[in-house]
């Protein structure tokens, strides 16, 4: 008897969420390929026994041959930040999709999951009922709100795609091998930046890396998800108080006491903002209206799509894997 073992490309799998596709793709016993940039740390990868190929989405040229015989393309690479020039969001975000696409629909790729963001629902009201994958995109968007944007375009990239294709959209997601936004966090707290922002009871849609990477395989693998879109969030498992309160605990650092209210932060990331593009700053500014949104406010998004038709929530609850992220990552013994 022959056994066919499903194949897979992952890119952006040195990454926060591709890592832990790969992961769970191997896993389940079948093959990942990886997208690798030349001197990329790929150590994690080599570990799991994935295969790697070196290539760029900035260079068609490199992508033929990573995307040969895959049954499904887990496209998770991508510039995720708040600061940088347009040009650089575009090319990172929209030119990158569009050369992967054209490489999968010449190599006659089985399907591709695109890893979007609920970042694409722009800015909507705090209050309201939770948004849908049927809400409207965009909504109340910034000056300078190019990650937004970016994604959105990449959206409609994949939503022209000839072939089929599936689209998540994750929410602020942590974990291990977290290289991002979790990071800035810690760093705040460690240099007494820190301020809760408003009350703190606002409730966060933070979820856990491995739960978003078992939504994404729940979407690749179901025939009904061909053509449809799905917000992969936690709903409000935890309030930002209790958030700052947990790291701080773990880090052994003192609760935070001090607040600001929302407005005053959100003007003082715009000042931050506009301070640093007039000095073409390359590196982001301490405060931005991204970062006082993420942390400050509340705003609700359904999942009870993914739920009916992918069967899919999160399992790991906030606090076990805030502890266990930052004990991978040394940031805290081990108990």
């Amino acid at each position: 008897m022959v056994v066919t073992v499903k194949w897979n490309l992952v890119t952006g799998a040195t990454g926060l969420l591709g890592s832990h596709v790969a992961e769970q793709l191997l896993a389940r016993g079948e093959g990942v390929r990886a997208l690798v940039r030349p001197g990329s740390d790929t150590s994690f990868l080599r570990s799991l026994g994935a295969e790697l190929v070196e290539g760029d989405l900035s260079h068609p040229a490199s992508l033929p041959a990573a995307v040969a015989g895959a049954d499904v393309v887990y496209h998770s690479a991508g510039r995720v930040s708040d600061w940088g020039p347009w040009r650089s969001f575009h090319e990172s975000i929209v030119t990158a999709t569009a050369n992967l696409l054209d490489a999968c629909r010449a190599g006659g790729v089985g399907r591709v999951l695109h890893v979007s963001s609920l970042i694409v629902y722009g800015h909507p009201p705090r209050e309201g009922p939770p948004l849908t994958e049927e809400s409207p995109l965009g909504q109340h968007l910034w000056v300078w709100d190019y990650y937004c944007r970016a994604k959105i375009e990449a959206e409609g990239q994949v939503r022209r795609y000839p072939g089929d294709w599936t689209i998540v959209r994750p929410s602020w997601t942590y974990g291990p091998r977290d290289r991002n936004t979790m990071p800035r966090v810690l760093t705040a707290l460690r240099k007494g930046r820190g301020r809760v922002v408003g009350t703190g009871d606002n409730r966060l849609n933070i979820v856990h890396a491995a739960d978003v990477a078992d939504g994404a395989l729940r979407a690749a693998d179901h025939p009904g998800a061909v053509g449809q879109a799905y917000n992969l969030s936690s709903e409000g498992a935890i309030s930002q108080r209790e958030l700052i309160d947990a790291l701080t605990d773990l880090l052994a650092l003192p609760r935070l006491r001090k607040h600001v209210p929302y407005k005053l932060a959100f003007l003082g990331g715009l000042l931050a903002e506009a301070w640093g593009r007039a000095l073409r700053q390359r590196r982001p500014p301490t405060l931005t209206r991204y970062a006082v949104a993420l942390i400050g406010r509340s705003t609700r998004y359904s999942i009870a799509k993914a739920r009916q038709e992918l069967g899919w929530a999160p399992k790991m609850p906030p606090l076990d894997g805030l502890r266990r992220a930052l004990e991978m990552a040394g940031e805290v013994a081990v108990q």
